[in-house]
């Protein structure tokens, strides 16, 4: 063993000495340029570039006549040396850092400290090695895998060009060789075990040629042996910076002679198209199209080949029109971001080892602008206020609610410009279903569908029902369908069949109408209930005559009752309207960036100072926290525990609220930790080992809700095997557009398979004792000045109907115990200090027990408006001290509001911690 590292440090040494050698000739070499006449010194640089380009293609031509591990070697030993050039001078490095750590600490003393806490993990406890934690680690990764295979959709197989027969492949695009696993941010997971994909093709039996392979290596692409991981920051830094996004080269190392090469190899070739994204930036419109280089080589390489397979890597949905262009292209496989076993997936699909079950959650279309909310999509500042503004002037049609409702009587003009409804996805295998029951009423409908295997290969159908509800001209907003339930078969094998029964209540059709009833209402008229393939391909439909409207007043199971509770958000504008669309249509041209007075009224009002009781304080009653097990949250016993609290003992609790929640020893109060993050456990500073798994738009494309349960599960396990009792996942907004920056790690544009993925997920994780966050409570849709505060504009229905519904949901079919505000502000109300939406909708509306953190903290989010308004946790990672400070200063002009604000927040945090598997077996 030493013998082999003496080697390996004397073959690094050679290559420093190398290294140096080479750098000291350039310098020397440089100094002889500045002593020669201008004319003579532009010549003598021309000579040199002439004759380092000739060596590098004697270099090349040196490498093709060496055998393949000869070359392999060279090609390593190359990797070694430019790595070694191009390294930053460490010790320069850090002697900078500890430099500007020291000024951070004079200057901005709390900031520093809390930066320091935060790059160190200093509260990250979780414990990964045990072999309870391996093994959970393994069983995450083989869920991981299942996932990737049932989430990859088969978008377009002409000429049913998959599964491959001939089991050889030729693969371009630079893209191949840097898979996008997932997204950036806190949405990422741990890739260092990650599969390439040429590892994946071989695993799945598949051959590729290695020459085109060598060729992508020697054009600067990373050979691909394993995804390097990198934390949430460094990812979101890069994003912010344009770093992340990477462009296929010039195709002039294309040659004839490679391609002559490749098609004697094979007449199939796989393009890979990704597309970057990452938390803290959203795409830009450009950045969803064909760039001109990769435009050059899929029309090389489509002019070239006979059969040629389109794979998209990306979380957002791209303008994918060119694949009609070409007759070559038979086949589109999406793989989304599909975690770091997708390789895996895409290998066995292409082989035909796995078929095809997947179903997109977006709509693709050709063009992208297209999409009335792109319209009021980015970067809006007001001329006389410190805050940026959104206007969801689309108001409820976003997505397939808009082109299905707009194209509705225009079949021609909805082709051309939807190339893949919301939904769709094909199969190696034909399916065919009978529906045979229907039961219809105010009540409830449910269909049984049979689902039978007409073809040869086993594989999975998916059934969609929608409903159409009446429309009144001038009356509520409807979208001209809508997804009601969904459900998925069991494997099918050849001939084999599958009785699914789906069901909804009534009530799930009604529409919020915001102007007349303030309240969720059926109008009376036809409901056409569409059991479909996808959004625009319907097998059957029926009807259910409702002769009178139908109001529903309160919410059903807490009995609150409905009312407008967003009035002040709905700002000056106009909403679209099916009524005149070209009347209504969003435009930005008007767009007022004065803000009017009464938004700057609200943020410069004083709070008024509360009139409620001062609580106890500091009292001894010889409670600990176990005494309260079992009993519910307004048990008479939970107001004697926490009048031990003292002040100092509160407001450090809900300041102190970034991954972790505090013990209080003397109280038996354990501390807790708090993870990120949508596709497996990270942290955002530091890397950790956990499995890591597909992102949440490649979940829900499996449209599965037994996988997104297991997915919940496995990490549930993995929470309690290293030590951890919060999870800050699911994402749940929606993906309003395609330029989204998060839209990876959120589910769908459709509100409804959304809220079954997240209720199906947390179902899972809080089976297994632990708190899951359903974040981010809510309109959280863009992410460009999200946090230095965006406030958002949007009308009562679309909030409730769209941007709420997917939390709702989750409320009601999961019981979640966490939730995690945005950074969003609604009106002029910042989410986490909104009581509207905090304890008016989600608590006593919906009846949610759980409590709530906030995201991380920015200048806007302050802990005093926070307390108050029903957000519990301050999830500060920076700063914390800074709002223990704000929260005594608050104490001091507002004794009993602030005082029952921290009360009632450690007591929401309380009692769910009682509900983990630390109190729960």
């Amino acid at each position: 063993m030493w013998d082999y590292f003496k080697k390996k440090q004397a073959k690094k040494s050679e290559l420093v000495r190398k290294v140096k050698e080479d750098k000291a000739k350039l310098r020397e070499r440089k100094q002889e340029f500045k002593a020669l006449p201008e004319a003579a010194r532009k010549a003598a640089i021309d000579h040199d570039k002439q004759l380092q380009h000739e060596q590098k293609q004697q270099r090349k031509m040196e490498l093709k006549a060496l055998n393949r591990k000869d070359r392999r070697a060279m090609k390593k030993k190359a990797k070694r040396y430019k790595k070694i050039k191009n390294r930053p001078r460490r010790f320069t490095g850090w002697s900078i850092v500890a430099v500007i750590v020291v000024l951070l600490f004079v200057q901005f003393g709390p900031i520093a400290s809390g930066l320091i806490d935060a790059l160190t993990g200093k509260h990250i406890t979780a414990v990964t090695d045990s072999p309870e934690g391996i093994a959970a680690r393994e069983y995450g990764g083989k869920v991981a895998e299942e996932i990737a295979n049932e989430g990859i959709v088969l978008l377009k197989n002409e000429d049913k060009q998959l599964p491959l027969n001939d089991k050889k492949v030729n693969v371009f695009g630079l893209a191949a060789l840097e898979l996008r696993y997932g997204g950036g941010g806190s949405g990422a997971g741990d890739t260092s075990r990650a599969v390439n994909l040429f590892k994946g093709l071989e695993n799945a039996g598949i051959a590729y040629n290695t020459e085109l392979h060598d060729l992508y290596q020697e054009v600067g692409a990373e050979a691909g042996v394993g995804a390097k991981a990198s934390t949430g920051i460094v990812q979101v830094v890069k994003g912010m910076l344009g770093m992340n996004s990477s462009d296929e080269p010039k195709i002039d190392y294309l040659t004839d002679e490679a391609i002559k090469q490749a098609k004697a190899y094979s007449e199939n070739a796989l393009i890979v198209i990704a597309s970057e994204s990452t938390e803290a930036s959203d795409a830009t419109a450009e950045q969803l199209k064909l760039t001109e280089n990769k435009r050059a080589l899929i029309e090389k390489v489509a002019n070239s080949f006979k059969n040629v397979t389109i794979v998209v890597n990306a979380g957002n949905a791209l303008e994918l029109g060119f694949v009609e262009e070409y007759e070559s292209i038979k086949s589109v496989l999406w793989i989304g971001t599909p975690g770091p076993y997708g390789a895996n997936a895409l290998g066995n699909i292409l082989a035909g080892n796995v078929n095809p079950s997947g179903r997109i959650t977006d709509t693709y279309v050709y063009d992208n602008s297209t999409s009335p909310a792109s319209v009021n999509f980015g970067d809006y500042k007001y001329d006389n206020l410190k805050y940026s503004f959104l206007n969801y002037q689309e108001g409820i049609y976003v997505g397939y609610r808009f082109y299905e409702t707009y194209f509705l009587n225009d079949e021609a003009g909805y082709k051309d410009t939807v190339l893949y409804p919301y939904g769709h996805g094909l199969s190696y295998t034909d399916f065919e279903w009978k529906v045979l029951n229907q039961t219809l009423s105010e009540e409830k409908i449910e269909l049984q569908v049979e689902v039978k295997n007409v073809g040869d290969r086993a594989g999975k159908d998916v059934v969609q029902v929608y409903y159409s509800a009446p429309y009144i001209a001038g009356g509520t907003e409807k979208s001209a369908i809508e997804l009601a339930t969904y459900a998925k078969t069991s494997q099918l094998e050849a001939g084999e069949s599958e009785v699914l029964t789906l069901s909804f209540a009534a009530e799930e059709m009604a529409s919020y109408d915001m102007n007349v009833e303030e309240a969720y209402v059926l109008d009376p008229g036809t409901y056409s209930i569409k059991v479909a393939r996808n959004v625009h391909d319907i097998v059957a439909s029926y009807d259910l005559e409702l002769a009178q409207k139908k109001v529903y007043k309160e919410d059903k199971d807490t009995k609150t009752a409905y009312e407008n509770r967003f009035d002040l958000a709905k700002g000056e504008i106009t909403y679209l309207s099916r009524n005149d669309w070209k009347k209504t249509y969003p435009s930005d041209e008007n767009i007022s960036h004065e803000a009017p007075e009464y938004v700057l009224d609200a943020f410069s009002k004083k709070k008024e100072a509360s009139t409620m009781e001062m609580p106890t304080i500091g009292a001894d009653n010889g409670l600990k926290l176990e005494d309260l097990k079992g009993l519910a949250f307004d048990d008479p016993k939970w107001a004697t525990f926490l009048d031990q609290l003292t002040m100092d003992e509160m407001i450090d609790y809900v300041a102190n609220g970034a991954y972790r929640t505090m013990a209080i020893d003397r109280l038996g109060v354990p501390k807790t930790l708090l993870m990120d993050g949508p596709a497996g456990f990270s942290y955002f500073f530091k890397q950790i080992e956990a499995a890591s798994y597909p992102s949440e738009i490649v979940i829900a494309a499996t449209w599965n809700n037994d996988l997104a349960y297991r997915m919940g599960e496995a990490v549930g396990k993995e929470a309690r095997a290293y030590g951890i009792q919060g999870w800050y996942a699911p994402g749940m907004n929606i993906h309003r557009t395609a330029q989204g920056g998060r839209n990876f790690e959120y589910f769908s544009e459709d509100p409804v398979l959304s809220g079954k993925m997240a209720a199906s997920m947390i179902n899972g994780a809080e089976d297994q004792g632990i708190i899951a966050f359903m974040k981010h409570f809510a309109l959280n849709d863009q992410e460009t000045n999200a946090r230095s505060g965006n406030l958002i504009w949007a009308n009562e229905q679309a909030i409730r109907e769209l941007y709420l519904k997917p939390f709702e949901i989750t409320v009601k079919e999961s019981s979640p115990l966490g939730a995690m505000s945005s950074f969003s502000i609604i009106g002029t109300k910042w989410a986490g200090a909104n009581s509207v939406l905090l304890n008016d909708i989600l608590r006593k509306e919906w009846g949610f027990e759980g409590f709530v953190s906030s995201d991380a903290v920015f200048g806007f989010m302050k802990a005093p408006d926070a307390v108050v308004a029903g957000n519990d946790l301050m999830l500060d990672i920076m700063t914390p001290s800074k709002n223990v400070k704000l929260l005594k200063e608050a104490y001091k002009k507002d004794p009993s509001g602030i005082a029952n604000g921290v009360r009632t927040s450690v007591h929401h945090v309380l009692y769910t911690i009682l509900q983990t598997y630390l109190f729960k077996s």
